[in-house]
């Protein structure tokens, strides 16, 4: 059965994530009819920076052990609009691939923010909390899909050939959804041809729309979607693991047979759900 090899401290996984960081991500997100978001609407951005950072920040919850945060992931964060460059910033600015317990060791910031937490009696009192922050959102210059697919190829490929037996690398591309370089196909086709003996390398794309419509989640070959850029990404899309899309039901979303990693127009809630699905490679040992 494939994409299901130990995710262990002894055969840890790789992902690898794509942000789009073009100037279209100062644009507002779309948001589903009846949305509150209040007067102004996100930009696509921040939505997708402050995404990436409570994803790593539940991460490494999860891979939190009494001697301290296990490296069960290897992470590799990239960023293309005016360049295409690793984007963790900080201590870590311009690596690419590193390990899980290096990037909770070095945070580039904190934001207080408010998080409502329980009194004791059975209600909830806010409370300020320091939240790690290692992406900041940036909006500038084009987007080089095909550059950063190819660039994301080349780590994809080293990993595998370090770890030839172990969960194959697993890429997932936040984008507003239109390259400025070509047609990215080929290169995400390229990118899935790297294999492990467990499988071949999973690419889930995120596509982060203005148009105030309701969110497609998952869908399968064949089902109608709003656009040629949201259509491309889709075909791009890996199918989702038989395991992952377990769990996506689990979660209560429906998942038909041969569903593709790919989610159009998704709010921020939807957008750390699909991270923790697209994530959710195997149980942690």
């Amino acid at each position: 059965m494939p994409y299901t090899a130990e995710i262990s401290r002894a055969h840890p996984g790789c992902l690898v994530f794509l942000v789009d960081q073009s100037s279209s991500m100062s644009d507002p997100i779309g948001t589903a009819p009846g949305s509150d978001y209040g007067a102004a609407l996100p930009r696509k951005a921040d939505v997708v920076a402050d995404s990436l950072n409570r994803l790593l920040f539940e991460l490494s919850v999860r891979c939190a052990k009494e001697e301290g945060v296990r490296d069960y992931f290897h992470i590799a964060v990239i960023g293309y609009g005016a360049a295409v460059q690793p984007a963790l910033t900080g201590l870590l600015a311009g690596r690419d691939v590193v390990p899980l317990s290096e990037i909770v060791a070095f945070p580039a910031r904190f934001d207080s923010r408010l998080k409502k937490v329980s009194d004791g009696a059975g209600g909830l009192v806010e409370r300020t909390i320091e939240f790690p922050v290692w992406v900041e959102p940036v909006a500038s210059g084009g987007t080089p899909m095909c550059e950063a697919l190819r660039y994301a190829g080349k780590l994809v490929q080293g990993w595998v050939d370090q770890h030839p037996d172990g969960f194959p690398p697993i890429v997932l591309n936040l984008t507003d959804g239109e390259s400025t370089d070509g047609n990215p196909a080929e290169a995400a086709t390229r990118l899935r041809y790297h294999v492990t003996g467990d499988g071949e390398a999973l690419l889930f794309n995120l596509h982060i729309s203005g148009n105030r419509t309701d969110p497609i989640q998952f869908p399968a070959p064949g089902d109608p979607l709003p656009d040629q850029y949201a259509t491309l990404l889709s075909t791009m899309s890996s199918e989702l693991p038989p395991g992952m899309r377990r769990y996506a039901a689990e979660q209560g979303q429906d998942v038909a047979d041969g569903a593709r990693g790919f989610v159009f127009n998704a709010d921020l809630s939807a957008v750390v759900q699909f991270l923790d699905i697209g994530t959710r490679a195997a149980d942690l040992r």
